[in-house]
């Protein structure tokens, strides 16, 4: 039997989120944070947040970069971070695409990868917060029973309008995110 959770996390999307969305990222020169990211992630880490990317990753799946592509990306991200004070726990992300591998449980709005993060870091899912720039990067909240803030998006956007239906913040980006998340405990 595993020992309870212990503390809440903010599961954070990767790509549109933390970084600028190239498309089908791989190349890690090309990673360049977003407007404020560096600080709004710096208040979280500072506040005891245990930060854990969750991503889909679809280009493995078209073919068009292999897994290890994903940790060297997130090595470029983890050194423009340090700097600021910021860590990740743990990073996660499904290589999947229901047009290309069928379908999944990783692949959010999926829950397995938050599952398995909360089981290997001893991490309580309903005291967590999950932060992204589409819908389906905060929907596992309704599942997990946390809540979710929808990041860098148009208020009027269809993936804004479902978030806030369900009672969830958008805000313009993760220094407006940070406050909101830093009321809370970890």
């Amino acid at each position: 039997m595993s020992a309870p959770a212990s503390r809440g996390a903010v599961f954070l999307d990767r790509d549109g989120t933390i970084i600028e969305d190239t498309g089908y990222l791989h190349d890690p020169a090309l990673v360049a944070l977003r407007p404020g990211a560096a600080d709004g992630l710096a208040v979280l880490a500072a506040a005891g947040w245990p930060l854990v990317i969750v991503s889909n990753q679809s280009g493995i799946a078209r073919g068009r970069y292999g897994p290890d592509a994903f940790g060297i990306t997130m090595r470029r991200l983890e050194a423009l971070l340090a700097p600021h004070g910021v860590r990740f726990l743990a990073a996660y992300f499904c290589p999947h695409h229901p047009d290309f591998t069928g379908p999944c449980e990783c692949r959010k709005p999926g829950v397995k990868l938050f599952r398995d993060a909360a089981e290997a870091h001893r991490l309580d899912l309903a005291s967590s917060w999950f932060a992204g720039d589409r819908w389906r990067d905060v929907e596992p909240a309704l599942t997990l029973g946390g809540r979710g803030v929808l990041v860098d998006a148009d208020p009027l956007s269809p993936d804004a309008l479902k978030a806030a239906r369900h009672n969830m913040k958008v805000v313009p980006d993760l220094p407006a995110a940070a406050p909101i998340i830093g009321r809370s405990l970890p």
